[in-house]
């Protein structure tokens, strides 16, 4: 078991491993780097570039596991391209034509804007782009191509230290490293959840290709004209559904438990009820209503993923168990047992570039001793509370707004009160932050319905003004309070 920390100039870490050069590990490195306290940061990253779900590859002739309800216990396995390219695939979650549905107003690194350019929902590209850019202070740091294999704990003087393992999957070098303390920033967009229906593993046996997940899609042009199904009406769903209804036969069916709360493209999809029975002969489903359908072509599924990390299988007590959420955290971001592992932007429907700048900075005033950590007891404490409020599976990690920006606001304050202030300093929110948080569903959709070319959400007719606002978050509102009890 880890040592569990009291009090501030408790900790001794020097030597930290980051897990994953997406926009949440290159944040956390470039706040480590401020303190100027730690002696070496490795970034370790499987991928051929830095930008995590947002550095795009091409389609790839893979079959995800059907059904997919437990989280994987090993790591990805790498594509190698077939006409020999010098570097390996990992397959992302990232399709063709994609924009993001956060404005870039908020959706920015507080060092860094986008492009004048840019559209309002930046593409893929310019997010890409802007990814690069930003991390070209901390490149120096990565090790490309290169796969965490396993991590053990070990004691040092009575303290936790991490063995890393790793392979360069280039040279096929092995190397061993000790580590002070790690920063999980690997993503939960790996290993797709597909539920486990009745009869849907003798369908894909009879009809393999049939069903497929978001993590896999790249593009409409596969659906030409053929009758398909798309699961689910999150972020993923929607855009995804919409795409593949201008090109497929109509209408598209879209399979959800409630609908959609942004209507778009349904001039050309149909809501029908989740599916509970897949019918093998007539390549059918029959959903909760009792309709059926036959001579289908393909089921999309847009259902989400598990979380999973494979490398931390040998350190107890287990951070995952069914996949739905992980365990045992602090705010969400600190190990409670092993207080020098830390997991970064976990939290769905959130805004994931602020959130994880003010949990960088967390843990750098933490780990160098100027920051404490309440005892132990209030920390299982506020994870048992959101337990109670949000659930124990899936719902854990949902902060939707106002959540999300209380979060932000509290990790702010919170960091906000080490020894000697802010190093580098995240964004706080204010009134316009929130009230574009607010607003940008509404702005979503005015957004695609004038042809996806607006650069600003003034050109949709969404202009913030001071006194009309949304009212920023108070310091008497107790969800937003730094000694909190509950993160809300």
């Amino acid at each position: 078991m880890g040592s569990i920390l009291h009090s501030p100039l408790s900790f001794t870490v020097k030597r930290i491993c980051i897990i994953g050069a997406g926009p949440t590990g290159l944040a956390a490195a470039k706040y480590l780097l401020a303190e100027n306290t730690f002696g070496k940061i490795d970034i370790y990253e499987q991928q051929s570039e830095v930008g995590g779900v947002w550095h795009y590859t091409p389609p790839q002739s893979e079959h995800v596991k059907v059904p997919q309800t437990k989280p994987e216990t090993v790591p990805d396995q790498p594509i190698w391209p077939e006409a020999g390219g010098s570097v390996p695939i990992f397959s992302n979650p990232m399709y063709e034509v994609l924009n993001t549905n956060i404005p870039k107003d908020i959706m920015k690194f507080s060092d860094k804007e986008f492009e004048k350019e840019s559209l309002l929902f930046p593409s893929r590209q310019d997010v890409q782009k802007y990814l690069l850019e930003y991390a070209e202070e901390v490149r120096h740091l990565v090790r490309f191509s290169t796969q965490i294999q396993g991590i053990e704990q070990e004691s040092e003087g009575g303290r936790d230290r991490w063995r890393v393992r790793s392979t360069s999957l280039i040279t096929k070098e092995k190397r061993e490293e000790i580590y002070d303390a790690l920063v999980i920033a690997s993503g939960h967009y790996t290993v797709a959840f597909i539920p486990d229906t009745r009869n849907i593993e003798d369908f894909d046996k009879a009809h393999p290709s049939t069903i497929s997940h978001a993590k896999t899609y790249r593009s409409s042009a596969a659906f030409r004209d053929k009758k398909v199904v798309v699961v689910g009406s999150g972020p993923s769903g929607l855009d995804i559904g919409t795409q593949i209804s201008a090109v497929c036969r109509k209408p598209l069916l879209n399979s959800v438990r409630t609908p959609s709360s942004i209507q778009l493209g349904q001039s050309t999809k149909e809501e029908v009820p989740p599916i509970v029975e897949y019918l093998v002969e007539s390549r059918g489903v029959r959903f909760a209503d009792g309709r059926e359908e036959h001579d289908i072509d393909a089921i999309v599924y847009c259902t989400g993923y598990l979380y999973s990390y494979p490398f931390l299988n040998s350190i107890n007590p287990p951070f995952v168990t069914d996949g739905g959420r992980s365990r045992g955290l602090y705010r969400q971001l600190f190990s409670i047992v092993h207080p020098t592992i830390v997991f970064t932007a976990l939290s769905q429907r959130i805004i994931p570039f602020p959130l994880s700048e003010v949990q960088a900075v967390a843990m750098a005033k933490v780990w160098s001793n100027k920051l404490d950590l309440p005892p132990v007891k209030e920390q299982w404490d506020l994870e048992r509370q959101q337990v109670e409020e949000l659930g124990d599976g899936k719902g854990f990690h949902l902060l939707p707004y106002p959540k999300d920006a209380n979060y932000i606001n509290s990790m702010y304050k919170w960091a906000g009160t080490a020894e000697d202030g802010f190093r580098k300093q995240p964004k706080y929110w204010g009134k316009k932050e929130c009230w574009i948080r607010e607003k940008f569903g509404e702005m979503r959709k005015a957004f695609v319905d004038g042809g996806k070319k607006a650069k600003t959400m003034e050109e949709l007719g969404f202009r913030f003004e001071d006194d009309t606002g949304t009212a920023e978050l108070r310091e008497e509102d107790p969800k937003a309070r730094v000694n909190e009890s509950s993160v809300r």
